[in-house]
This record gives C-alpha cells, structure tokens and sequence, in this order.
C-alpha cells in the first residue's frame, strides 16, 4: 500500500475528504463540505486553495506555482517559522525558516460538531531541521474549513531554556485589480517599510497601492479587512497570538524576477500575513505553547 492509499484509508471522509497527487509527487488533502472547498499539501501544510461556497475563490495560487518536493509553492498559505525574513546570524538557512519546504504529517481529520471539517498537521522533525534550529519543540498546524477558513498555528517549548520565535502565514488573497482595493484596520500603526530602506513609517488612512509594497506593520489590533470594489466584496481577517500584520505586493518588476506570477500575476493577488515579526517576535518559556490563529471570512458589499 503506497503512502496514498495509506492516507484515504486512514483519514478520509467519504464524500468530504480525500487525498490526491499533486504535479511533483506532492500529496494533498482535497475537501469538499457543504460550506466550501479547499485544498492542503502535505508538504508546507500548505493550504494552497479555499473558497466559500456561493463566493468568489479567497486564496490566490499562481497559475506558474512550482509544486516539486523541498521547493516553496507561490501562493496560498505558506508557513513561515521558525523565525520571519532572513535568519539572524547564518544568511545560508532560508528566508523564512524551513517549515514551508519540509514534510508535515497529517494526526488528525476530523468532521466538527457544527459541520466544519479540521485537519491537524504536525512538522516533521530531522537531522536537517534541527541544524537549522537546535531548539527542542514542537509545531502544529491545525487547518478548519467551514463558512470561513482557519488556521492555527500551535508551537510548544519541549526543552528546558527559552527562545525566541519568528512566524507569519504568508497568506496570498484574490483581489479584483491590486490597484482599486485598500486595506482598512492599520490606520495609525507603526510600520517597517522595506522597500523604503527599513525607514520607520506610520500609516495614515486605509492602506493602497500604487508600487510595490513591503511591509510589517508593528503591534497592531489583530482585525482588518480588504476591501475590494471589482470583487464587490470584503475579505475580514481577524487573529489571535499576532503582534504584526505583514503586506506585500511585488508589483511589477518584482513580480517579473520571482519568474512564478504569469502575466501580470500581482494584479490579482495581495498578502496579508499574521506574524510575529522584527520587535514582535515571541518568546517562549520551557514547557509553554503559543498559539497563533487567523480566521479569513469573504463577505458581499455589492
């Protein structure tokens, strides 16, 4: 029995639940409940579609996404952990930790008491992980696909000194046209530009885009929303464990020299990340958990 039948054998639901194999070898989960459809690949736990049903997709995947093992996939919900952005001291471990790229295994499928399906996922741990991070610990990601997409993020100290923990869901969400949407909920926040040299900046009104956009927005409330008049519709994201919101868009030149958007690919994508990030960062006492949750809900304005 190959790894495949192992996994519909063990956790499918019938009409509900079922795995398949992505271009690459890579498996994915695909569910399909009377609330919506979604799509998780094992490797990353990488929640790489979602939509609602009766509403517009909310996740946006590349039409050029790579699937191919130790690879990141462009789009969806890459996990970024253990630490976000370069690492601190060693320029040849990832950008964004390893999590996104290594194998997870699947604990537990499960359909809810109100309907709702969840699927929990554990990172697999190796000789190569625990070089790249030599702190004792566990991560969990828990993915819920009802009215509304969740996904939490479950990390616990199994060691006996504490550290410091770096994370984000680097969420990419369908947009109408990058150039008519804003971002309401950051007005009056502290951010990191980026693209702006790292300069310390703070935001004034809804969030627009006219160029390319790079930022980690500092203690901020934990609920915005992107407001998008070519969709008519609104997508409200609301976080626990979250102390930075992170937004990014390439625009055009970026977008052209990451080589996987397809033809004006950023038109009809933005991402809007729950982090811990920059001063942000968490720091997680022997035997403590922190979790970290974003809940995504498309809602009609037309």
């Amino acid at each position: 029995m190959n790894a495949l039948e192992k996994l519909n054998r063990r956790f499918g639901i019938a009409d509900q639940l079922g795995f398949e194999e992505l271009p690459g070898g890579l498996l994915a989960a695909r569910i399909d409940t009377a609330f919506a459809s979604a799509s998780i690949a094992l490797q990353g736990a990488h929640v790489i579609s979602y939509q609602a049903k009766c509403h517009a997709p909310l996740i946006w995947l590349s039409p050029q996404a790579k699937f191919a093992p130790g690879k990141s996939i462009r789009g969806g919900v890459p996990v970024c952990w253990p630490w976000f952005g370069a690492h601190a001291t060693d320029a040849r471990f990832p950008g964004h930790g390893f999590a996104r790229t290594a194998p997870w295994q699947l604990l537990d499928a499960r359909v809810l008491p109100d309907g709702r399906l969840r699927l929990e996922f554990e990172l697999i741990q190796s000789d190569a992980t625990r070089a790249q991070w030599p702190c004792a610990s566990t991560v969990r990601n828990s993915v819920t696909v009802g009215q509304e997409l969740e996904v939490e993020l479950a990390t616990t100290n199994t060691g006996s000194t504490s550290f410091q923990l770096g994370q984000a869901l680097h969420t990419y969400l369908v947009v109408g046209d990058i150039r008519r949407i804003d971002i309401a909920g950051l007005d009056g926040c502290e951010f990191i530009d980026k693209v702006g040299g790292a300069a310390r900046r703070w935001q004034q009104g809804p969030v627009g885009f006219t160029q390319e956009t790079d930022r980690i927005y500092l203690a901020t409330r934990g609920c915005c929303a992107i407001r998008d008049p070519a969709l008519e519709r609104s997508i409200l994201i609301t976080s626990t464990g979250s102390r930075s919101t992170v937004v990014w868009n390439p625009w055009i030149e970026k977008a052209e020299k990451l080589g996987d958007f397809g033809p004006d690919g950023y038109l009809g994508m933005v991402c809007v990340e729950t982090a811990n990030a920059a001063e942000d960062v968490i720091t997680l006492a022997p035997g403590a958990t922190h979790r970290m949750t974003a809940q995504y809900r498309s809602l009609t304005t037309g």
